[in-house]
């Protein structure tokens, strides 16, 4: 896996994607975008890979768009400014709808499209001198794309605020918030990120990534007898299942499961 704008590397389940343009505090443009959604792509069918880890070089960890490439887009027609934004929409729901559990690990300041990303993963792990913003009101724009994985994130009043005051806010703030979900030291960052990715890789492959999508289908969902019935029956495919025999069989006769080994 080789890319212009990312660095790919593995160890052992876990798959870590480095955002890798810190001269221009990792903004993304199309080449960026297209990096970044063709990895996710790619590692979402690997039967190897546990968890992805989203990291970046640099200081930063992502500053949103990249301003040339914003420039470039003012001359674009209507259709091509859709056709543009739509690469954009893609790149944040391959990570979000990746069915591995994704790990942000973020070292720096996360601005505008960089919160989309950021807010895209499953689990957030973050720099406690790490500041955010939703900056596009200030250039006059709007936070369109990434708006869908943001609100989910902040919640719907906070974003409020946030979008239309454009005010940075600091990690303490994302943390209380629901953005970030754990807050390090510098010196604990990478060793609180495997910690967590071991972790993960220690559970069923496929009941962590029916958990994935359990949240994400239920969450937005009327409480109904349908949601009832098919929580009901997604429990009961579970129990059916291999991986699920073997982890009561395990826990039972008190070993290792087979996926461990």
């Amino acid at each position: 896996m080789q890319y212009e704008t990312l660095d790919v590397g593995f160890d052992g389940q876990v798959a870590t994607l480095t955002l890798n343009r810190p001269d221009v505090r990792n903004a993304f443009n199309e080449t960026m975008i297209a990096d970044v959604t063709s990895a996710f792509t790619a590692l979402n069918g690997r039967d190897d890979v546990r968890a992805v880890v989203l990291a970046a070089h640099g200081k930063a960890f992502c500053a949103g768009a990249d301003l040339n490439w914003m420039k470039k887009m003012a001359g674009y027609s209507d259709d091509e400014n859709r056709a543009d934004a739509m690469l954009l929409a893609n790149m944040l729901a391959s990570v979000y709808r990746c069915s591995k559990p994704v790990i942000a690990r973020v070292n720096g300041d996360a601005y505008a499209g960089g919160m989309g990303l950021i807010a895209a993963c499953d689990i957030v792990v973050a720099v406690h001198s790490v500041r955010f913003c939703l900056s596009e009101a200030r250039l006059g724009l709007i936070p369109a794309t990434i708006a869908p994985y943001v609100i989910r994130a902040l919640g719907e009043q906070a974003s409020r605020r946030y979008f239309i005051t454009a005010e940075a806010f600091d990690c303490a703030t994302a943390l209380r918030l629901g953005l970030v979900s754990e807050a390090v030291d510098a010196a604990q960052l990478d060793a609180t990120v495997q910690q967590i990715a071991a972790t993960l890789c220690a559970n069923g492959p496929h009941a962590v990534r029916a958990c994935k999508q359990l949240v994400q289908d239920i969450a937005s969902r009327e409480l109904n007898d349908a949601m009832i019935e098919d929580t009901a029956a997604r429990i009961a495919r579970t129990r059916a299942g291999a991986e699920g025999r073997e982890g009561v069989a395990s826990f039972l006769e008190k070993r290792t499961p087979g996926w461990r080994n």
